[in-house]
């Protein structure tokens, strides 16, 4: 019998989350409400997939008489910690909890890995799990969008569960997987956590429960998350892409090696990764130590690597028309992001920034648009501070940048582009901001800019054939 049944299950938020959770609930018999602020005609989708299930809706508000007979809150990612409703229910004494931590104390797999950062999650995730598909039945899942509830008892302990993980999700986990990754600490949610301490304290959650039987995978080369290596209390490894490691991943004479007490071995030449990106070069790392921290040979992943072409929305060619690329990176939703894409090009760029902020730095991200940047189009809620900012930043000797302009949205941006545009440019999309002044997320952004970018008039190009994982 499952521990939630007979209970008094409150969910709070009915995205992709809440509603895998409650159909999970219902089926283990706990007694469930669903609250979420928004009202039924918004709904309409996942109030149809929940037909028929034996549980009450409270929709348009979060009433803190619900907490009245809840045993168990459980919180969807979009509902903060500080919400009213949910820190009355830490006041009461009721667990809160979420999805993601109610599988991963279930699952019979014996090799979990989460991966966590504030950038190359699902990336690492994704690439993982193909790695690791190669040695054994692998699940993939987590904020990467597959909520693995709803396949729990598919899950054998032999699988290997991959998890991208995020921090809203992992501010509540009170456990550890077996295998724990972080990529990086940098600048990112602060309008959700307030301040980088309590982010990285979310963060760190992934790591706080491991036991000594455990392996943390940390990025040597980013201060933020080495610093979390005081923390470990199993195996450490590292990767780098500037030094080897005793332990972990690394870069030398132009190929990957991994290294651990059996000694060093070869993954595959730099020249077989296909991903742009010093970043990228980051996550594949990462995802070598982890899959070989699982079992994976690394005889066997230089195939996959090789194959692997990145995850939509994520340095993504769209098109290439009258000799200018279209990119769409519409995941840079901080400025750290925008400006790994912008250092993946050595081309001619045309930007298109903006968006919504998340109380954000911007100050590095001026200073290299200005220098790397030839024309910049702004959009969104941000375009007014941004042009701003761009305008007070100094010029440097190098500076490249002299054209700034602003469009309303985002499809008269990208026309703005693409009147600006030159033979042998790149006009990115690497917003630097949230999608939710104008999209119900970053993926919808990258949706838009993929069909704007599709009806524009010219000669269309051949792009490389792309295998790439996503929509």
């Amino acid at each position: 019998m499952d521990p939630l049944s007979g209970k008094r299950l409150l969910i709070l938020g009915l995205a992709r989350q809440g509603t895998a959770l409650a159909r999970f609930a219902a089926r283990v018999g706990a007694r469930v409400t669903i609250s979420d602020l928004r009202p039924a005609a918004e709904l309409a989708e996942s109030l149809a997939a929940l037909a028929g299930l034996p549980m009450r809706t409270v929709l348009g508000e979060h009433p803190l008489w619900l907490l009245d007979d809840a045993d168990v809150v459980a919180v969807s990612g979009s509902v903060p910690a500080e919400a009213p409703i949910v820190q009355e229910a830490v006041r009461r004494g009721i667990p809160v909890t979420n999805d993601s931590l109610l599988f991963a104390e279930r699952v019979r797999a014996r090799r979990t890995v989460g991966i966590t950062g504030s950038a190359g999650k699902t990336t690492t995730t994704t690439l993982t799990g193909l790695l690791c598909a190669d040695a054994a039945t692998t699940w993939v899942g987590g904020n990467i969008g597959r909520p693995l509830l709803a396949e729990l008892d598919e899950i054998g302990p032999d699988d290997i569960v991959v998890q991208e993980l995020s921090s809203f999700q992992l501010e509540w986990w009170d456990r550890s997987p077996h295998v724990a990754c972080v990529l990086n600490i940098t600048p990112n949610h602060l309008d959700r956590h307030g301040t980088m301490a309590r982010y990285t304290a979310a963060k760190s959650a992934i790591l706080r429960h491991q036991t000594a039987d455990d392996v943390a995978v940390l990025c040597a080369d980013d201060p933020g998350a080495d610093a979390l290596g005081r923390l470990v209390r199993g195996r450490l490894r590292r990767f780098s892409r500037r030094h080897p490691v005793a332990d972990g991943a690394y870069v030398r004479d132009g190929h990957l090696w991994l290294r651990d007490a059996r000694g060093e071995r070869r993954v595959c030449g730099l020249a077989d990764i296909r991903l742009r990106g010093t970043h990228n070069l980051w996550n594949v790392l990462a995802s070598v130590a982890l899959a070989d921290a699982v079992g994976v040979p690394a005889s066997a992943m230089q195939a996959t690597i090789a194959g692997f072409t990145g995850v939509a929305h994520r340095l993504e060619p769209v098109r290439r028309v009258d000799g200018v690329l279209y990119v769409n990176d519409s995941i840079a939703t901080a400025p750290e992001r925008a400006l790994a894409a912008i250092d993946a090009f050595t081309e001619p760029l045309v930007l298109l920034a903006g968006g919504r902020d998340k109380a954000m730095v911007w100050d590095a991200w001026a200073r290299r648009v200005r220098d790397r940047v030839r024309a910049v189009v702004l959009f969104g809620a941000l375009a007014e501070m941004l042009e701003d900012r761009l305008r007070t930043t100094p010029a440097s000797a190098t500076s490249a940048l002299d054209r700034i302009e602003r469009g309303d949205t985002l499809a008269e941006a990208v026309a703005i582009a693409h009147q600006l545009a030159r033979p042998g440019d790149v006009v990115l999309l690497a917003p630097g901001g949230t999608s939710y002044d104008a999209f119900a997320d970053f993926a919808a952004r990258g949706d838009a800019f993929r069909a704007v970018v599709a009806a524009l008039p010219g000669r269309p190009e051949q792009t490389a054939n792309l295998k790439r994982v996503g929509s």
